[in-house]
């Protein structure tokens, strides 16, 4: 701790900062101010996840069963798992604590951040627990009840665009159109 502190006065000096104007003078430049999403009544209080969000919720939840099955293929040194196998992890899946995904301002607007969603702002706050969670975990069961666990695991072995494609684009998919490949989270 000393060696920083001696290397930290050094270099204030050195940039003739000395500590006269570290100690209480106003910074230097004005701190920069970032306020949290407002929420609207529906994004705070329905059980459901709000429609300008469900593309955003379904590649998280794709993105969160591709990993798990990877991760049960890696484990047990097969390429396919057996329906019991997978069925199990599809559960798993969907019954996580979906802690790290919460929303935050994107230019503006309103998103889904968290693993597997590559457009995220690194200076802005965002708002984590709540009802997202539990939102996720309820939109991932209802595609496993709607697809079924063969088909999504299906789709899993044709790659992660397969499945994103099974569950976010198809026919009741939440996002209105594919996402051209190299442009993930940045639709």
């Amino acid at each position: 701790m000393q060696l920083v502190l001696a290397a930290w006065l050094a270099l204030s000096l050195l940039a003739g900062m000395g500590a006269e104007d570290m100690c209480g003078a106003p910074p230097a430049s004005p701190a920069h101010s970032i306020p949290a999403p407002q929420l609207s009544p529906e994004e705070r209080l329905s059980p459901h996840m709000p429609e300008s969000l469900r593309c955003d919720a379904c590649h998280a939840i794709a993105f969160q069963i591709e990993e798990q099955l990877r991760r049960v293929e890696g484990k047990m040194g097969r390429k396919t798992l057996s329906e019991s196998d997978y069925v199990e992890v599809l559960e798993r899946s969907c019954s996580q604590g979906w802690e790290s995904y919460g929303v935050q301002e994107v230019d503006g607007e309103k998103r889904l951040a968290g693993p597997g969603l590559l457009r995220q702002e690194l200076m802005s706050v965002m708002v984590m627990g709540g009802p997202w969670p539990g939102r996720l975990s309820k939109m991932c069961h209802s595609y496993v009840g709607e697809q079924g666990e063969a088909q999504i695991y299906g789709a899993h072995q044709q790659g992660p665009a397969a499945l994103r494609e099974l569950l976010c684009h198809g026919e009741k998919g939440a996002c209105p159109s594919p996402v051209p490949m190299g442009h993930l989270g940045q639709h």
